[in-house]
């Protein structure tokens, strides 16, 4: 059973690049993440193609509709056996409930997160759209809307971790974007940590992108950053 803490962001437009890329790699080391380009461009066809491989598959597309398209989404996810998930949690309470009720209707039953705030934005993008808290108030407040909604957990910015951790306790799943090695450049991440930073904190699932992908030897760079997971569990 396939128990990595880390989640391979496949972000690419190219389904052919991309399972070039899963060739590289070992199921029984990492997870992977299906977002919303590849998907558009090769459909429920290249998820089932991943599955077969014997990938566990997190299915990013952010749902937000009004509730009963989301429910109806969240089935139809459901049924293709992605092991994963997600909607925004600012979709609200009755949104999220239905998609919770929705999933449960399958003998198959996806982990269901909710995203908080993304890691691409800090409080000058919240302002923006009218959102005058900070940043980690906006997160705590959705992420307590999820969790009421019966949601399996969040994605959320490491720097939120252990004060989601703290408020909701360890049978809360936290999936942690904007993870970058040390020295590595942040791109269009605001919010980032290391790996271990992020464990550390109390992450339960490591969203990475380009320190794998870009890699020369994507198998060697999962592989050391597991190493440095373990070493971080070893000192907890």
């Amino acid at each position: 059973m396939n128990d990595s803490h880390v989640i391979v962001s496949l972000d690419f437009s190219d389904p052919g690049h991309a399972l070039k890329l899963i060739g590289k790699m070992d199921p029984a080391h990492c997870r992977l993440k299906i977002g919303k380009e590849l998907f558009t461009r090769a459909g429920p066809v290249f998820v089932n193609q991943v599955i077969e491989k014997g990938y566990s598959v997190f299915l990013d597309l952010k749902f937000h509709d009004i509730p009963t398209t989301v429910a109806k989404a969240c089935s139809a996810a459901a049924d293709m056996g992605v092991w994963m998930l997600n909607l925004h949690a600012s979709g609200g309470l009755r949104m999220m409930t239905m998609a919770r009720e929705a999933i449960d209707k399958h003998l198959h039953k996806p982990l269901l997160i909710a995203v908080t705030v993304l890691t691409s934005m800090n409080e000058r993008d919240l302002k923006q759209i009218g959102v005058v808290k900070h940043v980690s108030e906006q997160v705590k407040d959705l992420a307590m809307l999820a969790n009421k909604s019966g949601l399996d957990g969040v994605v959320c910015s490491a720097r939120e971790v252990a004060m989601l951790r703290k408020e909701f306790g360890d049978g809360f799943c936290l999936v942690t974007p904007g993870i970058r090695l040390q020295g590595s450049e942040h791109h269009d991440q605001q919010r980032v940590m290391t790996p271990a930073e992020a464990i550390r904190a109390g992450s339960d699932y490591l969203v990475i992108g380009r320190p794998v992908t870009q890699a020369a030897d994507p198998l060697k760079a999962l592989m050391a950053i597991e190493k440095e997971i373990a070493r971080v569990k070893r000192e907890a």
